[in-house]
């Protein structure tokens, strides 16, 4: 888990540092994989804080969810049909309940830990 986080912290630092500019043809289909990536990482760190993640789960995730985003916002193109709203309402839903599920998982995790110091 450390690796994702490092990994996430470089490409972050590379995006801030290193000037990029996507065509404006272009945006839709970026704005829907980052949007992918992003659930993927944070299904991943709540799965971490459950205790139940597993590496494999998280790359066949990331990479599907970011192709099939980008394929959404493509064929969205080619019909006349802004599909890439679809996807941007869903990951971003799925984004907030998995942050909710994380902040519950921390929040019940630091309960149940100040519980037992008290009864120590």
């Amino acid at each position: 888990m450390i690796v994702l986080v490092i990994a996430l912290l470089v490409g972050i630092l590379i995006g801030l540092f290193i000037p990029i500019s996507i065509p404006q043809d272009y945006s839709s289909y970026v704005a829907v994989g980052l949007l992918a990536a992003l659930d993927s990482i944070f299904g991943a760190l709540k799965s971490n804080l459950k205790g139940d993640f597993k590496i494999d789960i998280f790359i066949s995730g990331f990479v599907g969810n970011t192709l099939i985003a980008m394929l959404l916002a493509y064929m969205g193109d080619m019909l006349g049909i802004p599909l890439y709203q679809a996807a941007i309402v869903a990951f971003g839903v799925r984004i907030f309940q998995n942050f909710g599920e994380m902040r519950r998982a921390i929040l019940l995790k630091n309960k149940s830990f100040s519980k037992e110091e008290k009864n120590q």
